[in-house]
């Protein structure tokens, strides 16, 4: 049988896409990270689901959960937050899969990103302004980042930067970033997107260190930095010109 990543999409339950949805209804297993994937889509399994929390699961376990469920013949929906192509550790599920010989699809999710610049108000690509968006992270004592990969390389493209897992040390990132954006850079931190504690800051550089830390954000959040963000006067996209439609 199959084995399905499904990205459960930034916390709301109905942010699952339709296809989501329904592969999960399908499915006779569910293995979903308790932690981060909202309980109420576990309402979407079929009646007399096995359900598997795998907030306590190495990945060992994980997989060979999953091959059982395939070896009884058992098509197994695997929910991960957001969309499973960014930070969603799904790469070493899928390369153990392969070695064991077990199918698998992937089915795409909201990622938080989106679903942060929704709570913002915000489109992450202006014309003329910015129109590079760099998904990232910093790296502590989790994986290290691959040479190249730091904010202070990263910082010196000026693209607006999200960063995911970074709210714990935002000091680091302020100065590390600081003296490529300037301490007047627009920023932002979404934690709990689309979720009904979603919390929402807005600042700057120079400012937003401290907001963080006054809201008790520690995770669950992504920071925003770059012009983008407080663009205002910016000249309008040649999609909808009406130059481009006498073409």
């Amino acid at each position: 049988m199959t084995v399905y990543f499904i990205g459960a999409g930034p916390g709301a339950a109905d942010l699952i896409t339709v296809r989501g949805a329904r592969t999960l209804a399908s499915c006779r297993v569910c293995l979903y990270a308790g932690s981060l994937v909202p309980r109420e889509l576990l309402a979407e399994c079929p009646e007399g689901a096995r359900l598997v929390d795998t907030a306590q699961l190495n990945l060992e376990e994980i997989t060979g959960e999953l091959v059982r469920a395939h070896e009884a013949g058992q098509d197994v929906a695997r929910l991960h937050s957001g969309d499973p192509s960014v930070f969603s550790a799904v790469a070493e599920q899928m390369r153990r899969l392969d070695a064991a010989g077990v199918p698998y699809e992937v089915v795409p999710g909201v990622p938080a990103f989106a679903a942060a610049a929704a709570a913002l108000k915000r489109e992450l690509t202006v014309p003329t302004v910015g129109q590079t968006v760099i998904l990232t992270r910093v790296a502590q004592r989790a994986t290290a980042m691959p040479e190249g990969e730091d904010l202070a390389t990263l910082g010196r493209s000026g693209a607006l930067l999200v960063l995911h897992l970074a709210t714990g040390h935002v000091d680091r990132v302020v100065e590390e970033l600081l003296p490529h954006y300037g301490a007047d850079c627009p920023t932002a931190v979404v934690a709990f997107a689309s979720r009904p504690e979603e919390v929402v800051l807005r600042g700057t550089l120079s400012d937003i260190a401290a907001q963080v830390k006054a809201a008790g954000i520690v995770r669950t959040a992504v920071i925003l930095v770059g012009r983008t963000l407080g663009a205002a006067e910016f000249r309008d996209s040649h999609l909808y010109s009406a130059d481009r439609h006498r073409c």
